[in-house]
């Protein structure tokens, strides 16, 4: 694997696994890539809930909106040009604002591989 930039128009957004809500992703680099995480964006639709028990390592960076991540009776909100980490594991609760949101996210090892080996 060489070098390489992405923007958000190289993902082919859909809907996220498993959730009926307007929440979407797209994968840029993945396992058919050979490497080792997983690199993508995501799209959510102003006031969106996702309820997810986290099965890789998940980085999320926040481009546009805000989001909120609750776990474990605390939560933490973000907006541009901040991260939020989720270890694998933990239980959380993703929520969109107002605005909606855009994120990128890295996940170690290979979200798909894992949602595979959860079914």
């Amino acid at each position: 694997m060489k070098v390489r930039k992405f923007a958000i128009s190289d993902a082919s957004l859909e809907r996220s696994p498993g959730q009926d809500g307007e929440i979407f992703a797209g994968n840029v680099i993945d396992q058919r890539h050979g490497g080792p995480v997983t690199i993508g964006f995501g799209r959510y639709a102003p006031n969106q809930t996702l309820e997810e028990t986290i099965k890789v390592d998940d980085v999320m960076i926040v481009l546009e909106g805000k989001l909120s991540v609750m776990s474990q009776g605390s939560t933490v909100t973000a907006g541009p040009h901040e991260i939020v980490y989720m270890p694998k594991g933990e239980t959380v609760t993703i929520r969109s604002h107002e605005q909606g949101a855009v994120t990128a996210y890295v996940t170690y090892p290979h979200w798909q591989e894992a949602d595979d080996e959860a079914a």
